[in-house]
């Protein structure tokens, strides 16, 4: 194989549940080899005997993104198989649901290395490339909760409004050069991020309607292919950010803690 060209390929994280594994089956439709990356690995396994049964190049990795040695895996498995990363999407990410006075530290600095630095770092890898090539591109997975102060879930509100201040910069940063990178921002996914007892038990859970996780991976899979820089996939969830964007944001914490403290 070392004597091919290699080939573009679509790498995914956070690909054995939720938005990832939904973007993953769009993703198949354009034929490019797909690398599939998360923790569990009965899952991994799973999607890839679905996409390999009808014909697509799957490559499953399971892998912690807080190791140091992450990139270097997924930079091996593409290597592997003749490949580079052509399109990257950052799926991966876990929230924690709890005041930060009560909470683990370690969990809330894995928190941040999850969903902030490992972004960050594949970005800063596989970026250059894609503007040497001048093709391909990045789908970051943020939140409408990167739009206001989030108690009771403040790292995880807090990583999702970099995740969406720096999927803008990136953005403008590219533009010209044929590159893509596109935030999506949905609302309350049917998705088990949201079907924990203490997310359930919010008013917050309870008052805004759930969106189905296959129309929220479509409208961000449309959104990158179209070039746009940032979705936000319902009118609803368009509606709250209005509503945060015009609050102040003393009041708007306020009222958000008052929302997401479980009963």
């Amino acid at each position: 194989m070392s004597g091919q060209e290699s080939a573009p390929a679509i790498v995914i994280t956070g690909a054995s549940s939720g938005l990832g594994r939904e973007i993953a089956r769009l993703a198949a439709a354009d034929g490019q080899p797909l690398v599939l990356i998360g923790r569990a690995q009965d899952r991994l396994d799973e999607l890839t005997r679905e996409l390999q049964g009808k014909g697509v190049a799957a490559f499953p990795l399971s892998l912690d993104l807080q190791r140091p040695d992450s990139i270097s895996e997924i930079d091996a498995l593409l290597s592997k198989h003749n490949l580079y990363c052509d399109v990257l999407v950052n799926s991966a990410g876990f929230g924690v649901f709890s005041p930060v006075a009560e909470t683990d530290a370690g969990i809330q600095l894995a928190l941040i290395d999850v969903n902030i630095k490992a972004p960050l770092a594949l970005a800063m890898r596989y970026l250059p490339g894609m503007i040497s090539r001048r093709r391909g591109g990045i789908l970051n997975l943020g939140s409408i909760t990167g739009f206001a102060p989030g108690p009771f879930m403040a790292s995880y509100g807090a990583s999702k409004a970099f995740i969406r201040s720096f999927s803008a910069a990136l953005s403008a940063e590219v533009a010209g050069t044929g590159v893509t990178v596109t935030c999506v921002s949905p609302g309350i996914v049917r998705t088990a991020f949201f079907d924990r007892e203490l997310m359930r038990r919010s008013r917050m859970t309870k008052l805004l309607p759930h969106g189905g996780v296959s129309q929220a991976a479509q409208a961000a899979w449309t959104a990158f292919r179209a070039g746009r820089s940032h979705v936000v996939p319902r009118f609803i969830d368009r509606f709250v950010i209005g509503v945060c964007w015009l609050t102040p944001t003393p009041l708007l914490a306020r009222f958000v803690a008052a929302l997401q403290r479980a009963r």
